[in-house]
């Protein structure tokens, strides 16, 4: 594995574009893919690179707002089925892919990252751009207002 640094780290800086929430502890971003659309990203802000380096209280904050992204793609683009993965072998910072998958996507039952076993489904592709983009952003905020209400008191 290739040594990143907090400085060289392309999860380190939230890219703005495709922001769609943040605080002072973790960012949500869209991940422009016409094959997966509804795809996002939770990357906690610290350069920290397993879930067992935080603490237990900062654990369940971060899956709090995994479940609350899982939730808002699961009402936007109504997917067969969500993909929650934590990898970090290429960018060793934590973050979790939170992916929604078809029967008919380009590598189901694979994972994302295999070999695609079949050409892309067009019937997925009216969910994508701004619109989808927009309604999941709402979603997320409305989802994390509610959850991290909760879970501050």
């Amino acid at each position: 594995m290739t040594t990143i640094t907090a400085a060289t780290c392309p999860l380190c800086s939230p890219d703005l574009a495709s922001l769609i929430w943040q605080d002072d502890f973790c960012h949500v971003i869209f991940v422009d893919d016409a094959n997966y659309p509804g795809f996002c990203r939770v990357i906690l802000n610290a350069h920290i690179k397993e879930m067992t380096d935080l603490s237990p209280t900062d654990r369940t904050r971060l899956l709090n707002v995994v479940f609350a992204v899982e939730a808002a793609v699961r009402e936007v683009v109504q997917p067969d089925k969500i993909n929650l993965a934590s990898l970090g072998n290429v960018v060793p910072h934590l973050h979790w892919h939170v992916i929604p998958r078809w029967q008919d996507d380009v590598n189901f039952p694979d994972a994302i990252w295999a070999q695609a076993r079949r050409p892309a489904a067009d019937q997925h592709h009216e969910q994508t751009g701004k619109s989808a983009r927009e309604r999941i952003k709402q979603q997320v905020q409305q989802h994390l207002l509610s959850t991290l209400a909760t879970t501050l008191e």
